[in-house]
This record gives structure tokens, sequence and C-alpha cells, in this order.
């Protein structure tokens, strides 16, 4: 089995005398002491299917200390492997068995394997331990929201009806070998064409037509990959259809709604509500995020409560884009489950702010609260005194620069794993990462 397999720690165990080298030691001990999270993720290795890879196979425990190392260090796949072969640091953090040393496909065949609970399941043992060792009493937290984005384009109509035709293609040409003589025609050059004129075009009269040609295209290779599907059911190799055919139920109610969504805006001039809308054809889970009037974001709406260490407490990925307001007593009862009790004092952004979230933190428990913009409460009201909320307020400001750091250092700003299991597991190990770093250096020696 994967667990019983881990390489413990040794007198081999070499880290050079850098700081970095010294972070990676101190952050490889708390993982030492809570070998109990490798079966988490040996459950997911076990769970996805992952075969082991080379002679020995990737251990759970070295699969673990891979994603940290690579989330931590910001790394590619390919740049991970070369940096487990060429750093004795690196392969000592990695736990890795002597003298191997994983590819890059090995790596992402398993490090995306461990799930977003496994992640959130080894934030809280991190918690645990900043609550044990004083790093962080969670008396006094921070709350703020923030945006990831997905892995896509700017999305426009005649963009997503181009991809929708590019990927109708492909499953043509892929089922024209199996099937032999499939009548179809290649609309993939007319279809760039059309796009390529509505986005150059200068006033609505003229994208019209444009838009209405490249629906047609749309539609008519839709009928093309209706046809084979019907007619690759009686293909010789069933596995190689009912893949084809996977991926085609896949695709098609997601063109189907961007040929939808099209006529309605475009050619019936319909406002179509932003949760409606389908803005990727690779990431359709992808929401619409608009914050504080400023420009639109395609990806998740994150919720985060801080702690005065800087430690992230907890992190809500959002579904579509609720008002902060409506997420405030959320994320304080998510907090008093964990910890057993509310906080003694809690500041907030400004979007947080109304009277009965006010009033109902104040009846679980919470004697201060302070709202960065008052939005029409009294101070008197939130606080005991205006010197507690000039505090509170400016600590609410230091949950910016933890933000910050998530997004510059350990790769929040964009997701770049596909799917929205594989997004929430990318963002949770993103935390994670931080947080392992952040107590590393806090953590009393």
């Amino acid at each position: 089995m994967r667990q019983e397999r881990t390489v413990q720690a040794s007198l081999f165990d070499l880290f050079a005398e850098h700081e970095i080298a010294r972070e990676l030691k101190a952050m490889s001990r708390w993982l030492d002491e809570h070998r109990e999270l490798i079966g988490l993720a040996a459950e997911d290795l076990r769970r996805h299917g992952v075969k082991e890879t080379g002679r020995e196979g990737l251990p759970a425990e070295s699969v673990l200390r891979c994603a940290l190392l690579k989330q931590h260090r910001q790394l590619s796949y390919e740049e991970l492997a070369f940096h487990l072969e060429d750093s004795a640091s690196f392969r000592a953090f990695a736990r890795l068995p002597l003298a191997w040393t994983p590819k890059k496909s090995a790596l992402q065949g398993t490090i995306s394997a461990i799930r977003a609970e496994t992640w959130e399941a080894i934030n809280r043992a991190l918690l645990v331990s900043a609550r044990q060792e004083k790093v962080e009493a969670d008396k006094v937290v921070r709350l703020d929201s923030t945006v990831t984005a997905a892995l896509i384009h700017e999305p426009s109509d005649s963009s997503l009806l181009w991809d929708g035709v590019h990927v109708l293609v492909r499953l043509l040409k892929t089922a024209d070998a199996p099937i032999g003589g499939l009548e179809w025609r290649n609309h993939r050059r007319a279809a760039k064409k059309r796009a390529r004129a509505i986005e150059y075009a200068r006033d609505r009269s003229k994208r019209v037509p444009h838009y209405r040609q490249l629906i047609k295209l749309t539609r008519s290779t839709l009928a093309y990959v209706d046809r084979a599907s019907t007619q690759l059911s009686r293909a010789a190799d069933p596995i190689a259809a009912a893949l084809w055919q996977a991926e085609f139920r896949h695709y098609r109610p997601l063109v189907e709604r961007i040929i939808a969504q099209t006529e309605r805006r475009i050619l019936h001039s319909e406002t179509v509500a932003a949760s409606e809308k389908i803005v990727s054809l690779f990431e359709p889970h992808a929401d619409i995020i608009v914050k504080g009037g400023r420009d639109v974001q395609y990806g998740h709406k994150l919720n985060l409560t801080a702690g005065r260490s800087g430690l992230i407490l907890d992190l809500v990925i959002e579904a579509g884009n609720p008002a902060d307001s409506e997420r405030f007593l959320p994320m304080l009862e998510r907090h008093i489950a964990f910890y057993g009790e509310a906080p003694r004092q809690t500041a907030a952004d400004g979007g947080f702010a109304s009277r009965d979230n006010l009033a109902q933190a104040k009846t679980l428990g919470v004697r201060d609260v302070a709202f960065h913009k008052k939005a029409g409460l009294r101070v008197m009201d939130m606080v005991k005194s205006n010197w507690v909320y000039r505090k509170l307020r400016n600590f609410r400001a230091g949950i910016e620069s933890d933000i910050s750091c998530l997004k510059r250092a350990y790769g929040l700003a964009r997701c770049l794993w596909r799917g929205l299991d594989h997004f929430a597991a990318y963002v949770w190990s993103s935390v994670a990462a931080y947080n392992l770093a952040l107590f590393a250096r806090l953590r009393p020696t």
C-alpha cells in the first residue's frame, strides 16, 4: 500500500544552509509530526486510481510533499521535476527514494489526485498546531473577499461560438476514421473568419449579419456531429466509441447554451442574467464576478477569514457572486463551529456591513464588530470606543497584504488547473502551502 511505503526521515536528509532551505526544513519537521495526514493523500491516490510510477513508485508522503513544494515555490511540473533532480534540499523535503526522480507526467498525475477536502483537512491540522503553540489565538479575526480567476480567455459571444465549432470539428475528425465515408464539411475557417469580422466590426449593424452566419455555421457543424454520433454507435471499437460519446455528451449542451445566449443577446437584444451565462466552453463552472464596480473577472469568489498571525483560518469558494453582506454570518458561524466559541473581536470590509449582521454577531458572542465602512451604523453600537474602532479598522487592512501574498507568491490570482474540483484543490493547496510556510516562520524554536 502507498501509505505503508512512505520513506522515513533519516540522518542523511541534508538541507542547505540557506534561508529557503531552513524554511523547508521547518516545514518538513511539522509534516513529520503529523504523519496521519499521509493517509489522506494515500486514500485520494487510491480513489483516483493512480498507478505506481517507476520501479519503486512514488509514495504518498512524497506526493504530498511535492505538491506543497510546487505551490510554495510556484513551480510548473517541469520545473519541479528539474529541481527535485538538481537540489539536495528539495529532495530532502520531498522524501524521495534514493537515486530516483519522478518525471513531469508522474508528478502531474499524482499531485492532481489530491482532493480539496484533503487540503482543507491539512489546513485545519495546521490551525490546531498554531493554537496549541500559541502562534494564533483566534480571538481577533478579520474577513474579506477576493476573486481567483479561472484558466480562460476573455469571453465574447463570437469567441465562444468559434470555440464550439473548433471542438465539434475535432470530434468529427476523430469519428471519421472508424465510421468511414462520413459526410460533413469543415467550417472552421469560415467560422474563424466570421469571428474575426465581428471582432473588428465598428458597430452593431455590421456585427449582426456576421453573427447570423456564425450561428448558422455552428448549428450546421452540430448537426454533422449528431449524425456522426448515430453512426458511431455501430462502430467496431465499443470502448473508443463510448469515450467519444461521453465527450460529445459533455460538449453538446454547452454548445447549445452558447448558441441560445448569443441569439438572445445579439439577435433579440435581450439582457441575459450573469447566472444564466456560460463564459467558457472548457471551464463552464466559471462565474462572472464584479467587485466594487471594478473590472469584470471570471472565476470564483473567495471569502476568507484571517487571524492576527496572518494565517488563513477559513476559506469558502462561493457559487455565483453573492453579496458580501450575505456571507458575513455564515463565515462567522463556520469559525464558531471549528473553534467552539465566537471570536472576541471581528473586523470586516465595508461590504459585509449591515445592521442585522451587527446584531446577529453580538448575539453570537462577538464583543466588538468593526466594519471598514460604517454603512449608517454608529461606532458605539459596533465597539466600545472610537479607539477600539480605529485599532480594528487598521487591523482589518492587514488581510489585504495576506491576500496579496497569496496571489503573488502562491498562485491564488489565477487557477492553473482545469475543472471545478481541481479549481477547489488548487485554491486550498495554495492556502495550505502559505499557512505551512508562515507557521514554520512563526513557530517557537
